[in-house]
């Protein structure tokens, strides 16, 4: 990465990221389709919800035949740590318009919203409207080839699983954490690797007691509140 906001720069800065999402794309398009959901069904889903890990969570309601009010309160709580990130990112963008955030937050994703963390370690703690927007629509196009790809091969490979797909997701934001941990310069390795073990332990312990959805938010929750703390106690 470098201290450019340009198209361009956003177009390289991407592009580890665009890969991973093929590779997820194709996953989610296999498993869509081993499903038993049409090509088309496929495509629309990543479409119009475009939300990662939670059409993997939509396809596997949709074969248990869930009510519809389960599978949107269940889409809604898997993406609510959007709505997390984007107050992140807002601040950033008070000068732009109003349609031009609406935009931005559209596409954000969990790569992108890292990428942008990234990024500011590279612009003097700035960002750009070209910049994250052009990150935006070129995860999402790559998003719709990866599924349309994955949906033209579903009906060759018929148990995903046995491959490792349903990992693919995982490994690339344990990637996207290695890069924001050895780039940001403004904190201490040690301070950010206390609140990943932090996270991790109360995500394992929590499970026991709270939803795997609604757990997201609240580790999320209290692993900011722990950073805030450590960081200003460390200043």
């Amino acid at each position: 990465m470098h201290s450019e906001l340009t198209s361009r720069s956003a177009l390289h800065d991407v592009l580890p990221t665009v890969l991973g999402y093929i590779g997820i794309g194709i996953a989610f398009g296999i498993v869509s389709r081993a499903a038993g959901i049409s090509v088309l069904i496929t495509l629309l889903i990543s479409t119009f919800v475009y939300a990662g890990s939670a059409q993997f969570v939509l396809i596997t309601m949709l074969v248990n035949h869930s009510p519809l009010l389960s599978i949107v309160f269940s889409i809604f709580l898997v993406n609510a740590r959007m709505m997390l990130m984007s107050t992140t990112l807002s601040p950033y963008f008070k000068q732009e318009p109003t349609w031009k955030n609406i935009l931005l937050g559209t596409f954000l994703t969990d790569e992108s919203f890292a990428l942008g963390m990234n990024k500011l370690n590279y612009t003097n703690r700035t960002l750009g409207f070209t910049w994250l927007n052009t990150v935006n629509l070129a995860a999402y196009l790559t998003w719709l080839t990866g599924t349309g790809m994955g949906a033209l091969l579903g009906s060759l490979i018929t148990e995903p699983n046995k491959f490792g797909f349903q990992f693919a997701i995982t490994a690339m934001f344990i990637g996207l954490l290695y890069l924001q941990v050895i780039s940001d310069k403004t904190i201490q390795i040690k301070l950010q690797v206390e609140v990943i073990l932090f996270v991790l332990l109360l995500t394992y312990f929590g499970m026991a007691f709270i939803p795997g959805n609604l757990l997201i938010l609240v580790v999320t929750l209290l692993g900011c509140m722990l950073g805030v703390s450590l960081k200003h106690a460390h200043n």
